[in-house]
C-alpha cells in the first residue's frame, strides 16, 4: 500500500499520526499538583512581661503605720494608712521615714488608698463608704463625698481618679464631683483579677499591688489587659517577715529618679526600686 500512494500524501499521514500522539499523551498526563494552602495562623494572644527588681536604697519606714496608700508629687511623699483609731494621712520625710505633716481619721473610719489632684488630696475608707478632700498643702478637710461598695486602692491619671475596691473591676471617678464615669474589668488572658489594692498610675500604664501577694500587675487602663507582672518577693528578710508585718501594699514613682518605692503594711523599709525584665 505505501508504495502505491503518493508521497505527499504518505507525508500528511505521517505528520497527522505523530500530532495524535502527541496530543493523547498531553492530555493524559497528570496535572501539576497544587501547592497545599497554609493553615491559618490562631492570633497571638498579648505578650505578658515577667519583671523581678533591683534594690537601689533602702530608707526607713514607721514600723506602726498600716500603708494603705503612697503617692510622691512634686517631691512630696504622702500616705495614707488604715486600721481603726489608727488610720491617717501624712507626708513623710523619706530619709528618716517621720511625719513631717499629719491629720487623724476618726476612729470609725479605716483608711485606705490616696491620690493627689492638683492642691488636693483625696483618701478614701475601708467599708464605710465615705471619702475625704484635703487641703494639700495644710491638710484641712475641703469636704466628705460618698461611693458604694468597699474603698481600696486610689490613683489619678491626669483626667481621672482611678479607684480599687478589691474585686476584678476598676471604676473611673470624675475628680471634680465623684460622679462615676465607667468601670473596666480588669484580666490576665481568660483569667479575672481581682483582690486589685493599693495603685499607682506611670506613664499611661496602672501598677497594682495583689493584695496577699507579692506581686505588682501592670494594667493597661485602655483595656484591662495585664500586660506585665512583678515579682517583689523577697523584699524583707526571715527574720523582719517574723516581726508582725504584714503583706506587700505601697507604690510610689519618683518622676526625678524614674525608680518606684515600694513598701507594705508595718514595714520596717521603704525600698526604692528598679524593675529589671526577666529573660
Amino acid at each position: 500500500m505505501w508504495r502505491t500512494m503518493p508521497a505527499r500524501l504518505v507525508l500528511l499521514l505521517l505528520v497527522g499520526s505523530s500530532l495524535a500522539v502527541a496530543c493523547g499523551a498531553s492530555s493524559s498526563a497528570p496535572p501539576e499538583p497544587k501547592a497545599a494552602a497554609a493553615a491559618p495562623s490562631a492570633p497571638a494572644g498579648p505578650v505578658v512581661e515577667r519583671y523581678g527588681y533591683e534594690i537601689v536604697r533602702s530608707h526607713p519606714h514607721d514600723p506602726a503605720a498600716f500603708t494603705q496608700g503612697l503617692t510622691i508629687a512634686d517631691g512630696q511623699l504622702y500616705e495614707g494608712t488604715g486600721l481603726h483609731g489608727q488610720s491617717s494621712l501624712r507626708r513623710v520625710d523619706l530619709a528618716t521615714g517621720a511625719a513631717l505633716q499629719r491629720i487623724a481619721l476618726e476612729e470609725r473610719y479605716f483608711g485606705e488608698g490616696v491620690a493627689v489632684v492638683g492642691d488636693r488630696i483625696v483618701q478614701l475608707t475601708y467599708q464605710t463608704g465615705v471619702g475625704f478632700v484635703y487641703d494639700r498643702k495644710t491638710f484641712a478637710k475641703q469636704r466628705e463625698f460618698t461611693y458604694s461598695g468597699e474603698g481600696w486602692g486610689l490613683t489619678y491619671d491626669g483626667q481621672r481618679l482611678i479607684m480599687s475596691d478589691g474585686s476584678d473591676t476598676l471604676r473611673f471617678w470624675n475628680p471634680e464631683t465623684m460622679a462615676e464615669m465607667g468601670r473596666l474589668r480588669v484580666r490576665d488572658g481568660d483569667r479575672a483579677v481581682d483582690r486589685i489594692n493599693e495603685m499607682e498610675y506611670v506613664d499611661g500604664m496602672i501598677y497594682a499591688n495583689i493584695w496577699q501577694e507579692d506581686l505588682i500587675a501592670r494594667i493597661d487602663p485602655k483595656t484591662g489587659v495585664v500586660t506585665a507582672w512583678i515579682d517583689m518577693s523577697n523584699l524583707l528578710t526571715a527574720t523582719e517577715r517574723s516581726r508582725g508585718v504584714d503583706v506587700l501594699n505601697g507604690i510610689a514613682h519618683d518622676p526625678r529618679t524614674g525608680n518606684f518605692l515600694i513598701t507594705g503594711k508595718l514595714w520596717p523599709w521603704v525600698f526604692e526600686v528598679k524593675f529589671v525584665r526577666k529573660g
